[in-house]
């Protein structure tokens, strides 16, 4: 199976939201097949075949999330992060602004859905292959 350190490794090589789909490409390769991330801490969970699981570490010192998600402000700076003109930090601060508690990343349907603090999609977006 993988390691922590295996996915830090290809995720070092991200420098905006638009190397993303190479990152998603590669941890795919590695034998993950979903993730989940917590925007308060970017501590992730991390899922493999035969109920494997593995998490990292914090990456930073806990945001406040919004309690109130707004879909519009959020879709606007995940556009900009996407074009790569935001580093991660800035894109996960950006989340904990516009009320975005988490998102979850399937590898087998391509897709990544951001919720907010009581558990509702925000946004359902495909993985770019």
């Amino acid at each position: 199976m993988f390691t922590v350190a295996q996915i830090h490794e290809a995720h070092d090589k991200v420098k905006s939201g638009a190397d993303f789909p190479k990152y998603i490409q590669e941890i795919k390769n590695l034998g993950v097949i979903g993730f989940e991330t917590f925007v308060v801490d970017s501590h992730t969970e991390y899922y493999g075949l035969d109920n494997f699981k593995t998490e990292s570490e914090a990456m930073y010192a806990n945001l406040e999330i919004s309690d109130a998600s707004n879909k519009t402000e959020f879709v606007e700076r995940l556009q900009i992060h996407q074009r790569g003109e935001t580093d991660y930090f800035t894109f996960c601060k950006d989340c904990a602004e516009t009320g975005i508690e988490k998102w979850i990343v399937s590898l087998t349907e391509m897709t990544c859905i951001y919720y907010d603090k009581n558990g509702n999609e925000i946004l359902i977006e495909q993985i770019p292959s």
